[in-house]
């Protein structure tokens, strides 16, 4: 059949189409072409699209060389409305397939095969076109004109990016279009051969497949030329822009990388490889030294949420992370979050102002260890960071608290009016001041106005009264079964009818999303996923919800706290009106905006153009992931938001991404984000929960020290506030860098002698 050759074609929908989780059924045409005929192919396909627009890419074979030529079609619907086109019904787009005379197409061993372009098909068998007897070598070819062949059909976007982040989107789009084919076997093949991993390679795709097929040329050829470009034996057309392969080599795709990372996140100290990130709010205005301890641990970046305090709070944590980090000479930035459309509790009324001191008791009731309580002048602010009482009270006279000796015994009332005393254990000097540590036998309540008696047998009695003691956060505790009631009104009109006669429990939510967005039988989760219950009933100002979820004693609810309707089709703006308004705070004092529930790229061009509009070209941007839409939209987000010059980042917020997703799916949209990012050269924040049991309680699981080690893997860990959180610092740091790597156990040679082969 010499001068015939074989055609097969494929189709694909146009990348920009708005249903990219539907695969499309590629249909064949197999056929003979004569040599130097024009056909015409007839094309037939079933998939779903709104404008079926598509492109085929045929490639001359002979041997190792291929010969592109691409096409591209393109069949309006009618209705302009997404739906099904049955092969058949579309049929009937002839399309002519010139062929030239080319030195590269002729003899009997010619055969046409197809590529395909196009980041939205969920699985293409492009390889398989190849045949079940090609070589790995000739798969991997076809891999690597495929990745290509996406370089060019997405260049118009790619144009669109801003230079510092080019060759970033230009490796997502090479990773993307790898992730898109069906190579299963041929990963198969490499891992028998001992090469590479195809699951590994995203922060370098091009490269790495180049390698791999001039290593592989190299073994049939038994040289090796470090200068042959695969492009120049499987192309006979250069790239748009072959000036630029070299800038796609492994070490210049690392390199990148790390330059976006330190654009971001600054540059790490002492050999370190991962940024610390701690949440602080008002407990760090109350503590001279908690911001200076914090960064003498290993923090570098100092997060606040927007979503609490007040712009005179922030301003004062601000001020304290500038002065400590200039101190310490140890660089920290500060990443203030947007609150974002965040679904959340109403405030609930205060309660009492008492703070309850319970010595630790047996199983028998007796106690084993006494209170530690905390006295000081309120100027002195909380205690050392060495220390964790388990009350802290405030005096109002600092002459009452500098006479006080270890050993002394402080008499008092409490508010139920029983006798209990406070024995002086530590005397402590602060920076205000003075203050001292006293132990407690026995359960007493405390609350403003208390006063405190010392008698002594050659002193006369000293009166100190206690101040400020903050009120008790209130909440409301919900078991399986229970009925709740979401109100729009706000807590003054719910007045104090948390808990109505009949037993029901009561809440506020002044967000209009929630009542225009669920409908009876949806769950509904609260407090990151503590709380779920399913909606029974709805109108246009409360919500009834049944809990479905809860511990066994009650889990409690308090102001505040997440709001998540996983199954809702909720529409939030991309920034609140009051987002507007801290970003002007956040542009004048923070390095790094935080950016919550983004979902689709719609807002990541209201960001940009927010930012554009107060000339914050530099002002850093971290991309917060917390919703399905917000993964599955990652890849466009991150094209999107590269269009603009401010250095970017994302923070997988595993707490609602979980409640949002589903728990068991958390793991793998965590590597999926960490594997796109990496592609994509932007920095991961791993954040929510991470060491959470050492933060609050002083003691690690197991589990979650193995979870903390795993963060190796991305540029910055996040802790949340805690008692504890200098303590888990210290230890993440550990964990992180060259300390724990010093205390590795290397597994010892084992030398085999003859007796232990018999």
């Amino acid at each position: 059949m010499s001068g015939v050759s074989s055609l097969s074609a494929s189709l694909v929908t146009n990348p920009t189409s708005r249903l990219p989780h539907h695969a499309i059924q590629c249909t064949e045409f197999l056929g003979f072409v004569p040599k130097g005929r024009p056909i015409n192919v007839t094309l037939s396909w079933r998939f779903p699209v709104r404008t079926q627009v598509g492109v085929i890419q045929l490639f001359g074979l002979h041997k190792t060389k291929l010969k592109l030529k691409s096409f591209a079609f393109s069949v309006p619907n009618e209705n302009d409305q997404a739906g099904l086109c049955d092969s058949g019904t579309c049929t009937g787009d002839e399309m002519p397939v010139p062929f030239e005379n080319d030195e590269n197409l002729k003899g009997p061993d010619e055969e046409i095969v197809s590529s395909v372009l196009g980041t939205e098909v969920d699985s293409l068998r492009t390889v398989e076109h190849l045949g079940s007897k090609g070589s790995v070598v000739e798969k991997l070819k076809a891999v690597y004109l495929h990745v290509l062949a996406s370089e060019q059909w997405n260049a118009s976007q790619l144009k669109l990016c801003h230079r510092n982040y080019l060759d970033s989107a230009t490796n997502l789009i090479h990773y993307l279009a790898l992730r898109c084919l069906d190579i299963q076997q041929l990963k198969e093949d490499l891992t028998l051969l001992g090469l590479m991993n195809l699951e590994t390679i995203n922060l370098h795709v091009l490269s790495s497949l180049n390698a791999s097929i001039r290593l592989l040329e190299a073994l049939k050829s038994n040289s090796l030329n470090p200068n042959d470009s695969v492009s120049e034996g499987i192309f006979t057309e250069k790239r748009l822009d072959p000036q630029n392969d070299g800038k796609f080599t492994i070490q210049a795709m690392r390199k990148k990388a790390s330059s976006n990372s330190e654009f971001l996140l600054g540059r790490l100290q002492d050999g370190r490889t991962t940024h610390i990130m701690v949440t602080v709010g008002q407990e760090a205005t109350e503590n001279e030294t908690f911001i200076t301890d914090l960064i003498k641990a290993g923090t570098s970046i100092i997060r606040i949420n927007c979503a609490h305090g007040n712009p005179s709070i922030w301003s004062e944590i601000i001020k304290r992370v500038k002065e400590s980090s200039q101190m310490l000479e140890k660089p920290c930035r500060i990443l203030m979050d947007l609150a974002g459309p965040k679904l959340r509790t109403g405030k609930l009324k205060s309660g009492p102002s008492v703070v309850k001191i319970s010595p630790k008791k047996n199983a028998s009731g007796n106690v084993v260890f006494p209170a530690q309580v905390w006295l000081s002048h309120r100027e002195a602010g909380t205690p050392p960071t060495h220390l964790s009482p388990d009350a802290v009270l405030f005096v109002d006279d600092q002459q009452f608290l500098s006479e006080l000796e270890i050993g002394d015994t402080i008499r008092f009332s409490d508010a139920r009016g029983k006798k209990r005393l406070l024995r002086i254990s530590k005397k402590i000097h602060v920076f205000s001041g003075t203050g001292c540590v006293a132990e407690c036998t026995r359960t007493a309540y405390v609350q403003s106005g208390t006063e405190l008696h010392l008698k002594g047998k050659k002193r006369r009695s000293q009166l100190g009264k206690v101040v400020d003691v903050p009120a008790i956060e209130p909440y409301i505790r919900l078991r399986v079964g229970d009925l709740l009631v979401i109100s729009r009104c706000s807590s003054s009109e719910l007045d104090e009818m948390h808990v109505s006669m009949s037993g029901t429990h009561k809440i506020t939510c002044s967000s209009g999303y929630l009542f225009d967005s669920v409908t009876p039988g949806e769950p509904i989760a609260f407090d990151d996923g503590k709380i779920w219950g399913v909606i029974k009933g709805t109108d246009i100002s409360e919500i009834i919800v049944s809990i479905t979820h809860a511990s066994p004693k009650g889990s409690k609810l308090g102001s505040d706290k997440s709001i998540n309707i996983p199954e809702s089709n909720i529409r939030f703006e991309g920034l609140t009106s009051k987002d507007l308004m801290d970003l002007e705070f956040v542009a004048a004092h923070a390095d790094i905006v935080g950016v919550s529930f983004v979902r689709d790229i719609h807002d990541i061009v209201v960001l940009r153009q927010e930012l554009e509009k107060r000339k914050l070209q530099n002002l850093g941007v971290i991309l917060k992931i917390e919703t399905k839409s917000g993964f599955e939209n990652l890849p466009l987000m991150l094209l999107e938001a590269m269009k603009s010059s401010n250095p970017l980042g994302v923070m997988i917020a595993r707490g609602d991404l979980a409640v949002e997703c589903g728990w068991e799916m958390l793991a793998d949209m965590q590597e999926e984000i960490i594997s796109l990012c990496g592609a994509a050269h932007i920095p991961v924040v791993w954040a929510t929960q991470v060491l959470e049991s050492l933060v609050k309680s002083g003691v690690p699981t197991r589990a979650e020290i193995t979870d903390a080690a795993h963060g190796r893997r991305v540029k910055c860990v996040m802790l949340n506030k805690g008692k504890h959180i200098v303590k888990a610092v210290s230890t993440l740091d550990n964990i992180l860098h060259s300390k724990s790597a010093e205390r590795k156990v290397d597994v010892k040679p084992v030398i085999l002698s003859s007796h232990h082969l018999r």
